[in-house]
């Protein structure tokens, strides 16, 4: 049971359950991609001091990075209820921001023209008084938006 689950009241109902999209392994992809190949370079004979030290930082790096979004991915919870919006990060140093539904102003969506294909994008939420900091590199942000916006 999710950590969110247990927080919602028994007369909540869920809108829409919110998560990071995949691009955040992009990072440690390439890093890893590009350690293999200055590796494999530098085992086939290619001059150039540069491509043992490039494959072994890649090598070593990369999977660290991977680590680090899967972490941040499996860790990140988004919820939408008929009544508040919740966010939780973290898992050993946890942190949780919550909004009523009645307190928010506006939903604002940024989409780069790569996360338009892939869909993804940036959501910020804007309360009165306050909001909550940009949820960036979210899935589908504009069903996000949606559950939030609809009454």
């Amino acid at each position: 049971m999710s950590y969110l689950q247990r927080v919602m009241r028994p007369d909540e109902t869920v809108r829409h359950w919110g998560q990071l999209h995949w691009v955040i392994y992009v990072p440690g992809i390439s890093l890893v991609a590009s350690g293999a190949i200055a590796t494999t370079a530098a085992l086939a004979g290619v001059s150039g001091p540069l491509f043992p030290i490039i494959g072994f930082i890649g090598l070593l790096i990369g999977p660290v990075a991977l680590a680090g979004a899967w972490y941040k991915r499996a860790t990140t919870e988004i919820v939408v209820t008929d009544r508040r919006i919740l966010l939780k990060t973290g898992w050993l140093a946890r942190r949780t921001v919550e909004m009523n539904m009645d307190k928010v102003e506006s939903v604002d969506v940024a989409q780069s023209l790569l996360g338009r294909m892939m869909d993804f994008g940036t959501v910020l939420v804007r309360g009165t008084g306050a909001g909550m900091e940009p949820l960036s590199k979210i899935a589908a942000p504009l069903n996000l938006r949606n559950s939030i916006t609809v009454r």
